[in-house]
């Protein structure tokens, strides 16, 4: 079986967690590049750059010389990238509720549940 980089970039994408926040990180940086949201650089920098790795034709161990290590180098990009943006994008929603909730009169504050 050949893996080609834009067949390993959509197995990456299937992921349902990842897809669905798409929007999620288009709005996480436009909101960061405005200056609203706080974050460092290098939180989003990097995973973004790691993807751009993946899709570009630019590679460190190329496939069509070495046909196996060179799929492997692309995956271990994805394993650090995506989760890594995954959380990103994780922080930014909880800030965005936060924000949105303690814009009013409603405060949140941290709970714990006894049973």
């Amino acid at each position: 079986m050949k893996y080609s980089k834009l067949n390993l970039a959509k197995e990456a994408i299937n992921h349902k967690g990842f897809v669905k926040k798409i929007p999620d990180i288009f709005r996480m940086v436009k909101m960061w590049r405005k200056g609203n949201y706080p974050m460092k650089s290098i939180d989003i920098i990097l995973p973004l750059l790691g993807l751009l790795y993946v899709i570009s034709p630019i590679d460190l161990l190329p496939e069509v010389a070495v046909p196996v290590i060179g799929v492997l180098d692309d995956l271990a990009v994805l394993s650090l990238a995506i989760p890594k943006l995954i959380k990103e994008v994780d922080k930014f929603l909880l800030w965005e509720a936060e924000q949105k909730y303690n814009s009013g009169n409603t405060k949140v504050i941290d709970a714990e549940i006894i049973k």
